[in-house]
């Protein structure tokens, strides 16, 4: 780490998530021109990413402790730090949030006519609070990034949105802001319970009693089952992938429902062991509801937007419960489910911005027989709508079957009031569904007769569009057929968190009150 600061001469961390604002600023005061503003977009987006790269490369997969570490004093009077690192579990999310930051603004080239400069500097902006979440190590400035994701994709859908674009963001910040409240009062008070801190470090090791755990958890819950989005508060994400434009659904399903995943991941786990060990039944329930009573749901869609949102939470579904199993496999299962998802996701919902360009309609039975005018796009969206439901050899299939994995077995090392094996076989149901609902979809588009005359004029792929997806095509294939890259990274950093989320704090947190009570008897 020492030796990548030296040669590079720049705290990294901070030049990835700055970079993207600085550039936005340059394009806001000196570029008029549509054109050059996509172009300087571009090239912002992708000097991001390779800014990004070295956090992969000079990573130290041997080690659970935060590396390309930053501290500064902020706002000394309150103890708040600018601090940020990452480890195994938060890296690979900076690296996919840099990624897919430059496909979006490749497939808004054509698509987005009005404001331009604006939507592009959106996106730059949001790439900035995105990054930021993944690396903040004090709970303020994670909960300034958490919030100031807001701002941008509000714009970006209730401007550039649908016809019903207003009741969308609306329902999407308000949903969104009614969870991050509770969030910020569970900060504050585990700020004056360990004594003025904000570090998420030091809650980490901070022994609160099961009380305050109780507690804490259940405000955490509401912020981050917002965000997954966990059942029942999911009802904002289809209203906002279907008026958001195509590039906003692809952010909104790649990057922002993992950070209510890596929330958990990040907050409950570690800091509130007890609590989340207590409320395993809940988060248990919770995600077999939304893998298999949501994908029933998606199965009804006649909206191609809507199913896929549907689908998107049908397979976080997985994710959390994942997360709760407190198992190796699980967990790391649970991330690897969430990378995959953030690229067949974004890459179903660009499949759905191709037709759509052509069209204007998401409606299903507007079309059919399109895989006869445009055979290339006919392969590429079979190939995502294959990696949807979990085929052998696409990334989803290695994630999904850690977890089933990992599930399975849980009874073996934890003694939890329900057997994980029935668990394992529910969930396991949803594969099935997932097939049901995406090949159905794929069929009733692609396949069939050739009739109606608008279907007839649709031209195939240009190589702009085939050019965003092939990296996504890669990716799915890499992480499918040799997954251990990944797996080594965040290995590590996952086995430390078991080890945290397994080990109880109220021992400690008994030893402290008899101390304070002794303390207070004798005076001192």
């Amino acid at each position: 780490m020492e030796s990548l600061h030296n040669v590079l001469g720049f705290p990294i961390l901070s030049l990835s998530i700055f970079l993207p604002t600085a550039g936005a600023l340059l394009i806001w005061l000196f570029l008029k021109n549509d054109n050059a503003v996509r172009w300087a977009a571009l090239i912002v987006s992708v000097a991001t990413f390779i800014v990004t790269l070295p956090l992969a490369t000079a990573f130290d997969p041997t080690t659970a402790h935060m590396q390309f570490e930053e501290l500064h004093h902020w706002i000394p009077a309150f103890n708040i730090h600018y601090q940020l690192g990452v480890d195994g579990i938060s890296m690979p999310f900076v690296i996919l949030t840099s990624l897919l930051t430059i496909i979006c603004v490749i497939s808004a080239w054509r698509c987005i006519q009005t404001r331009v400069k604006e939507y592009m500097l959106a996106f730059l902006i949001l790439e900035t609070t995105l990054i930021g979440v993944f690396c903040a190590l004090d709970a303020i400035l994670f909960y300034f990034f958490w919030e100031a994701m807001l701002i941008p994709m509000f714009l970006i859908i209730g401007v550039w949105g649908g016809k019903n674009r207003v009741y969308a963001t609306l329902k999407f910040f308000l949903y969104t802001l009614g969870g991050s409240v509770l969030m910020l009062i569970a900060v504050i008070a585990m700020y004056f319970k360990t004594g003025g801190s904000f570090s998420i470090l030091a809650y980490m090791d901070y022994p609160f009693d099961f009380e305050w755990q109780f507690w804490i958890f259940l405000a955490f819950l509401v912020a981050f089952a917002v965000k997954v989005p966990m059942w029942p508060v999911h009802t904002w994400l289809p209203d906002a992938h279907t008026e958001a434009p195509t590039a906003g659904s692809v952010i909104l399903a790649g990057i922002l429902l993992k950070m209510g995943g890596y929330g958990f991941l990040r907050f409950s786990l570690p800091m509130l062991p007890d609590a989340s060990q207590y409320f395993v039944p809940l988060m248990v329930g919770l995600s077999l509801i939304a893998i298999v009573y949501i994908s029933f749901v998606a199965m009804m869609q006649t909206d191609l937007k809507r199913l896929i949102a549907y689908s998107s939470i049908a397979h976080m579904g997985f994710v959390t419960l994942g997360t709760f199993m407190f198992t190796q496999q699980a967990i790391e299962g649970a991330v690897i489910n969430m990378i995959s998802h953030g690229f067949v996701a974004a890459a179903l919902f660009l499949c759905v911005g191709v037709l759509y360009d052509r069209m204007h309609t998401r409606d299903i039975l507007a079309y059919g027989g399109v895989a006869s005018v445009m055979p290339v796009f006919a392969a590429v969206m079979l190939f995502f709508c294959m990696a949807n439901i979990a085929l052998p050899g696409a990334s989803s299939f290695v994630g999904e079957i850690m977890v089933l994995i990992g599930t399975f077995s849980a009874d073996q090392l934890y003694n939890f009031s329900f057997s994980t094996k029935w668990v394992a076989i529910a969930a396991t149901i949803s594969v099935v569904l997932s097939a049901c609902y995406t090949l159905w979809m794929y069929k009733r588009v692609m396949m069939g007769d050739l009739v109606k005359d608008e279907v007839k004029a649709m031209p195939d792929m240009s190589a702009r569009e085939f050019m965003y997806f092939v990296p996504l095509i890669l990716l799915v294939l890499w992480m499918g057929v040799y997954p251990l890259p990944v797996l080594d990274i965040m290995h590590v950093s996952i086995s430390n968190l078991i080890e945290q989320a397994t080990s109880s704090k109220l021992e400690d947190a008994a030893l402290i009150a008899q101390s304070a009570a002794a303390a207070h008897i004798t005076g001192h």
